[in-house]
């Protein structure tokens, strides 16, 4: 009865929701598509993988497609694409972002507002709208891909092995790389602006009367006291560009094929749901346990600290 009454208390309410939202729309739908990759698939049906019959329960699990999957170069080659490109947005969006944080942490409080809406801006346009804006940046006279031609950046691109050709620079990884950084930026600058802007100066001002420069008042005090943005910017920028489709569709091309793709073929191309749901199951399970294991980690740091 105690324990009742405490569920239904206030602070019981604030910790089930979370719960109940995260129940509802991720491991319900995630049980399902795991149900669906080990079933056997009769035309546009499933076939139950529990079954009772005659005083006999039966489980029938299918575990061929995640079998396939591993014997299939194509998977891992497109699993291990998607981690790179992933990783390689991550990267850019943390060079870029971080700077630009920085200085709306430390500008005028007058002026924060304007930067913050700014840094938004982007979000009250399309996503699909500002990905097309890139093909017409990119292809052959837009203003973009004449600019980088113009200051031979595109022979960098293509020692590089951006590009297939100097010159060409859509469906490439260029392209699609530069895509992704475009679209995710402000996921990495909103929680490091958040988390620099509630920095305590004073540690700063404390490092320089010690005689510590500012370069080295920077990466003594501020990156160590940002690492929570950091890590925070950078999963919500790695998690969606694994499982990227629309950029890759639209800016890559055959040499930047990602799962996201191969996930769209087995569904709708292949009809095949079973397998798709196994690569969509293995895909998530790329991202979920490495998250769960370094979460773990820094909780086991955290308590040795204190």
């Amino acid at each position: 009865m105690q324990a009742l009454r405490s569920l239904f208390s206030g602070r019981g309410l604030v910790i089930a929701v979370p719960f109940l939202f995260l129940i509802v729309f991720f491991l319900a739908p995630f049980l399902i598509v795991g149900k669906i990759s080990v079933s056997e698939m009769e035309t546009v049906t499933f076939k139950d993988i529990v079954t009772y019959s005659e005083g006999v329960l039966q489980l029938s699990i299918k575990l061929s497609n995640y079998i396939f999957i591993t014997q299939d170069s194509l998977y891992f080659k497109t699993y291990l694409a998607s981690l790179q490109y992933a990783a390689a947005t991550t990267v850019l969006c943390l060079l870029i972002g971080y700077p630009f944080a920085y200085f709306m942490a430390r500008a005028k409080s007058t002026v924060q507002p304007v930067l913050l809406m700014l840094v938004m801006l982007p979000f009250w346009t399309s996503f699909l709208l500002r990905v097309y804006a890139w093909r017409g940046l990119l292809t052959e006279g837009g203003w973009v891909s004449e600019a980088i031609i113009a200051l031979g950046l595109d022979r960098v691109l293509y020692a590089l092995g951006l590009i297939a050709t100097p010159g060409t620079l859509m469906h490439t990884p260029f392209s699609l790389v530069l895509g992704m950084t475009y679209t995710y930026l402000p996921f990495m600058i909103l929680p490091l602006y958040g988390n620099l802007a509630k920095m305590d100066l004073r540690l700063l001002e404390a490092a320089a009367d010690l005689g510590a420069t500012p370069w080295t008042a920077f990466w003594k005090i501020t990156v160590p006291l940002s690492k929570a943005g950091i890590i925070a910017g950078s999963m919500l920028v790695f998690i969606p560009c694994v499982g990227e489709f629309v950029i890759p569709e639209l800016l890559g091309g055959p040499e930047t094929l990602m799962i996201g793709r191969v996930l769209w073929d087995e569904f709708f191309s292949n009809n095949d749901w079973p397998m798709a749901s196994s690569v969509a199951v293995v895909m998530v399970l790329l991202i979920i346990v490495p998250l769960a294991i370094f979460n773990k980690y820094q909780a086991e740091a955290q308590e040795a600290r204190k």
